[in-house]
């Protein structure tokens, strides 16, 4: 009997893997094992195939003849301050639009998502954080347009996390929190200028 794929599963590992490449776990160039994903997530060769074949879609990771999928290089200076450009503007207008018809359910929603990113941050997982991080920034993205939401997720994803330049991981969660007050009061200029902030 055939194993059903199930999409959430495929998800799931999507999601995990995703954040682990864009939060530098794994090295650029690195392969990318199906048996080891396979014992790893404890499915078949189905859903990390999906899985896979996504996550390449979006660039988080490639295919190259003779050598199979890999892990993505990470663009260099220049590349990165346009995607960077493009991701905040992107942002930018989709927390315009969605924000005219945002009620309270996308406010428990979100809300939710912060609470998520602030059990990664007290727990140090980077690949956690940085899977919340995608995963609330994305909520408003994809309210706004399911169409943007497809072009947003691929730049996000070369673009990779800048951690770095914050000093703990509170300052994440800081940062996010206060997006999300800006959401919650409604305050468009100052939602704005925080994601800007954010975003770089």
């Amino acid at each position: 009997m055939a194993i059903q794929v199930i999409p959430k599963k495929r998800d799931e590992i999507c999601d995990a893997l995703r954040a682990e490449v864009i939060s530098g776990q794994w090295e650029s160039d690195k392969p990318v094992r199906e048996n080891t994903l396979t014992k790893r997530f404890g499915v078949s060769r189905g859903p990390i195939r999906d899985a896979l074949l996504q996550l390449t879609r979006e660039g988080a990771l490639v295919y190259r003849k003779n050598k199979g999928v890999r892990v993505g290089s990470p663009p260099d200076k220049e590349e990165r301050d346009l995607l960077c450009s493009m991701r905040r503007e992107l942002e930018v207008y989709c927390i315009k639009k969605a924000i005219s018809t945002w009620d309270q359910k996308d406010d428990r929603k979100i809300t939710l998502l912060l609470v998520d990113l602030k059990k990664a941050c007290d727990n140090l997982d980077l690949p956690k954080v940085a899977e919340a991080d995608l995963a609330l920034h994305r909520y408003w993205v994809s309210r706004a347009s399911k169409e943007m939401e497809a072009v947003w997720l691929s730049i996000s994803v070369r673009m990779r996390m800048a951690y770095t330049r914050l000093s703990e991981y509170q300052e994440i969660y800081q940062e996010h929190e206060s997006i999300v007050e800006a959401i919650l009061r409604r305050d468009l200029p100052s939602t704005e200028s925080r994601l800007e902030k954010n975003i770089i």
